[in-house]
């Protein structure tokens, strides 16, 4: 497939044939009934996960356009450009989809105190479940980072917290 074959109102291109998606070189997301795909978040150096967000099509051509994470908050239902509010931006040094197209990957530098959850920790995944116990109502989760990397309050102050519930 051309350049020129690129879909006119927006970057990525049409979704053609099984092996257009899967061996090809178009980008060509699957974006799904709400118009987002998902996206992993892992910090470069380590490899250990950060976050995992969405992505609509406009968060991801700025995401390639900036070099710098963008998401659709599903909670607030907006654009999100990681870090605008906190300063702990996310410097993409690597971006990645997935062998259909329907998953995002990225590698990324975190600005400030290296840290991504809006609680305060450096992980978003800062529990962990326990394996292989009663799955009920007594299971209690175990925290796998001991402190916060930073005093959320102070860093958000009055924004809005995005978790609903």
């Amino acid at each position: 497939m051309s350049v020129d074959n690129k879909v006119d109102d927006n970057w990525y291109f049409p979704r053609e044939s099984v092996a257009q998606v899967e061996e090809g070189h178009t980008l060509a997301p699957k974006f799904d009934a709400d118009g987002l795909i998902p996206c992993v978040t892992t910090e470069a150096e380590t490899g250990d996960v950060l976050m995992l967000g969405y992505m609509n099509s406009e968060a991801l051509e700025k995401t390639i356009t900036t070099g710098q994470a963008h998401y659709w908050s599903r909670s607030r239902e907006c654009l999100w450009h990681k870090g605008a509010t906190s300063g702990l931006f996310q410097e993409v040094e690597e971006l990645r989809i997935d062998d259909d197209q329907d998953a995002i990957w990225l590698r990324v530098k975190v600005a400030g105190v290296g840290a991504s959850c809006h609680v305060g920790y450096r992980s978003c995944f800062y529990r962990s479940i326990p394996l292989r116990g009663a799955a009920d109502k007594t299971m209690l989760l175990s925290f796998t980072e001991s402190e916060k990397t930073f005093d959320a309050l102070a860093t958000y102050g009055d924004a809005p917290n995005p978790t609903k519930l």
